[in-house]
């Protein structure tokens, strides 16, 4: 168990993004019939879905993304020391979209930009890098994007996720906090590498550079036994997380969930014993952005902020991998939670 505590950090702000196209499920849909289309939205709850087209990517959903949060900061772009960039769909196999998002940005060549090829757990996973960065690194502002456009890879035929996903972006902005007296932010981070064929993309990197069989440039899930692994991980990192920071499903004000599926997160409420007024939910509206859900959730979940103190988040990431983890945050009453739709790339 990779279980640490940092001194707490600052957000100032978190905005999603999401393509202008959206896409009813029940109305649009064409490969199935209605009952079999009936029968998905009501299990896993996705009802509508935004969707990147073809000149859309992840690059361009997050960079949008980081323009309103520079623009309504006020931050100049040279003063963000280290951009980090969450995401499994970049643009290209190199250069880094890191790299791609810092020049578009207009950021100093004195910023650290590097990609985190992490999935559904990955908003934790780079909470607890930008921590680091800021408490242990002398830094003093990191941008966190994160972003995935996995209807792009999803065959349309394929029952166990054409119907789910949504694509997304987002950017959070995070700053040294030496007036935190005191406060922590919690991390518990897992991995196990021996499910990495139960959610995967096989056609495209170097193990399987051009496949011959066209199904391998779709991402392929065994929905069987991702659900089974969620099941089975999911409730005791979070319980473990509670237990180590000395906190219980009271003292949490929201448990913010990768999007999965409606069916599971509902049953992992109720096995954790979380109220359902402190579990946001958005994939009716948003489909699984994967990781992206997450801040996603954050920005568009109707957060109810009281404006005396800062809410504590439970954030929890799990999936593709096979990976899964939490972060224990706060997030103040001043911080800008924002949200942005994106037209289509024409370059």
């Amino acid at each position: 168990m990779a279980f640490s505590s940092l001194p707490a950090c600052r957000i100032r702000a978190v905005c999603s993004s999401v393509p202008e196209r959206l896409f009813d499920n029940r109305a649009e849909t064409t490969e199935f019939t209605p009952e079999e289309v009936d029968k998905v939205v009501k299990m896993a709850g996705v009802r509508t879905r935004h969707l990147a087209s073809e000149r859309t990517c992840s690059s361009d959903l997050c960079v949008a993304a980081a323009w309103r949060v520079l623009d309504r900061l006020d931050w100049d772009p040279a003063s963000v020391e280290a951009l980090i960039f969450v995401t499994q769909t970049p643009d290209y196999l190199l250069p880094s979209t890191a790299c791609l998002a810092q020049h578009r940005l207009g950021l100093a060549d004195t910023c650290a930009a590097f990609d985190v090829g992490l999935g559904c757990s990955g908003y934790p996973y780079g909470l607890w890098l930008a921590a680091m960065m800021l408490t242990g690194g002398g830094l003093s502002r990191v941008l966190l994007l994160h972003g995935e456009t996995p209807s792009r890879f999803a065959a349309k035929s394929d029952r166990a996720v054409a119907l789910l996903f949504g694509d997304a972006g987002s950017a959070t902005a995070i700053e040294a906090w030496p007036g935190s007296d005191g406060a922590q932010w919690w991390f518990n981070l897992h991995s196990d590498g021996s499910g990495w064929r139960d959610l995967i993309l096989e056609g495209g990197g170097f193990r399987n550079r051009e496949p011959d069989d066209p199904r391998f440039h779709c991402v392929a899930m065994d929905g069987a036994k991702i659900f089974n692994f969620t099941l089975k991980r999911v409730p005791s990192v979070v319980e473990e997380t509670l237990r180590q920071s000395g906190n219980t499903p009271e003292t949490v004000d929201y448990f913010i969930f990768h999007q999965s599926n409606l069916f599971i997160m509902r049953h992992l409420a109720k096995v954790l014993h979380i109220p359902e007024a402190k579990l946001p939910i958005t994939i009716q509206r948003f489909g699984s952005a994967g990781g992206p859900s997450v801040p996603l959730t954050l920005a568009q979940g109707g957060l109810e902020r009281p404006l005396d103190r800062a809410l504590r988040l439970l954030i929890v990431g799990y999936g593709v991998g096979l990976s899964w983890g939490t972060a224990l945050v706060s997030l103040s009453a001043d911080a800008l939670l924002d949200h942005v739709v994106v037209r289509e790339s024409t370059e």
